[in-house]
């Protein structure tokens, strides 16, 4: 599984709808498209919502982006993450141009 650090921002009326049961829906569209929430946090800052969540691979991640946009009037800016040990080793070998 991916991580990926999902930013969210409500539309005007998505706002006036904000509710558990819209967490619930939002969690079950996750799921459909085959991934995990592993935390969720309110911002309501540049941004309302900042998520990190996992999922099989980019694909899953913007199907599920796009649907949840579509069912809640959130749209979010998706990104995929790695922990900083797997950076720190990723960019501490230089890149072999001979591949």
């Amino acid at each position: 599984m991916t991580t990926f650090i999902m930013t969210g921002r409500y539309s005007p009326e998505a706002i006036k709808q904000i509710s558990a049961e819209r967490t619930t829906q939002a969690i079950e569209i996750v799921d459909q498209c085959g991934g995990k929430i592993v935390a969720t946090y309110a911002t309501m800052g540049d941004t309302d919502l900042l998520a990190i969540m996992e999922f099989p691979g980019v694909s899953h991640a913007i199907k599920a982006a796009v649907e949840l946009n579509r069912a809640l009037g959130i749209s979010f800016s998706t990104a995929p993450a790695i922990r900083i040990e797997e950076f720190d080793n990723l960019v501490s070998k230089p890149y072999d141009l001979a591949l």
